[in-house]
């Protein structure tokens, strides 16, 4: 087997894995933090299992877009298919480590663009299209659970229902579980998408060896996610967890049939935060979690963009000239950036001093 083929399969396993214990472990987070699964294994295993049934469902949807419907298919061969997956897991393994949260699903899509600017074949239209259902879902991820927790207290209050904790947490559990078969769908794609698009693989035999490598990587290592999850959303309600579990479910599975690959967390984060706006919409705003998703939808593809386009030039058309060129851009750009910060720090001290001499 060709040396290439091999580090890009083994990239590709390396990826699902770091998937599985990132991404899909989380899934059931919001039914472990409320304790309706008590057992963090017990969380993981089912985390595991609704990987697989959502990868064999319908995880081909996305796994066609990432291998042919934003490049050229005839542009990913082997050596593409290598970059692609080496730049989206190592980026992502990296990340993970020093503590930055990217989403798997833009690591990816910015690696395969990065290929196609090197190239100057994308389909822009497809790409776009992506781009605003990134920003779309998301925010009817926020619209919904914020009107679903607004009436549902309204009539709470209104009607004086009583809370059946019994059967929300059944439903809780079954919606977390949905909610992991969600994942399956849209996540395996990732790793899988560039080896079916370089013809390295099938899509027959990679959907399930990829559904239980992300398996595996969600019941081996996925605990500490699992544990930061439950913690985020100790606050919540049982009935707040089934609206969160079920919205996100729903819309990242629609997203799957349609072969958009999804930023999963940030769906998750957004349907949360709609819950606390229907407490306190000015304050949530200011909390930092709404910078933190907004740093990560920008940072996460253009990372891995830049990454895969600086590996394309030097390795498969050997322009060492674009690179540099890049990289002193991205060094003047941080200079400026700097330079400004120390500027305006200069100028509101000396506002300060002219204030107080007012005074």
């Amino acid at each position: 087997m060709n040396m290439l083929v091999i580090i890009a399969i083994s990239a590709a396993c390396l990826f699902a894995f770091n998937i599985g214990a990132s991404g899909s472990a989380a899934s059931m987070g919001v039914a472990y933090g409320a304790k309706v699964v008590k057992s963090r294994r017990i969380a993981l295993l089912l985390a595991g299992l609704g990987a697989i049934i959502g990868a064999l469902w319908g995880g081909h949807h996305v796994t066609n877009t990432l291998g042919k419907g934003i490049i050229s298919e005839e542009l990913i061969d082997v050596p593409i298919a290598a970059i692609i997956l080496l730049v989206a897991g190592g980026t992502l393994l990296i990340t993970n480590y020093i503590g930055i949260p990217l989403s798997t699903s833009e690591v990816t899509v910015g690696a395969i663009v990065g290929v196609g600017i090197s190239f100057q074949q994308l389909y822009v239209t497809n790409i776009l299209h992506i781009i605003s259902l990134w920003l779309i879902i998301p925010f009817a991820a926020f619209m919904i659970t914020f009107s679903f927790e607004k009436i549902r207290t309204k009539w709470l209050h209104k009607f004086k229902l009583k809370r059946s904790h019994k059967w929300l947490a059944v439903l809780l559990l079954l919606t977390g579980f949905f909610e992991a078969i969600a994942a399956g769908m849209n996540n395996v794609a990732n790793a899988l998408g560039p080896l079916v698009g370089a013809d390295i693989m099938s899509m027959e035999v990679g959907l399930p060896l990829f559904a239980v490598i992300v398996a595996l990587g969600s019941f081996l290592f996925g605990g500490k996610v699992l544990e930061t999850n439950a913690k985020k959303i100790t606050s919540l309600s049982l009935a707040n967890g089934v609206v969160i579990s079920s919205t996100t479910g729903f819309l990242v599975i629609i997203a799957s049939f349609f072969g958009i690959p999804i930023p999963m967390t940030q769906v998750t984060t957004t349907a949360i935060v709609g819950i606390s706006a229907t407490k306190s919409w000015q304050s949530v705003w200011k909390q930092k979690i709404i910078h933190q998703i907004v740093k990560v939808w920008v940072t996460s593809p253009v990372i891995s963009l830049v990454i895969a386009f600086s590996l394309t030039e030097m390795i498969v058309k050997q322009s060492f000239y674009t690179v540099v060129i890049l990289i002193l851009t991205i060094m003047i750009t941080f200079v400026l950036l700097k330079y400004e910060v120390k500027v305006d720090k200069k100028i509101q001290k000396q506002t300060r001093r002219e204030w107080q001499a007012n005074e």
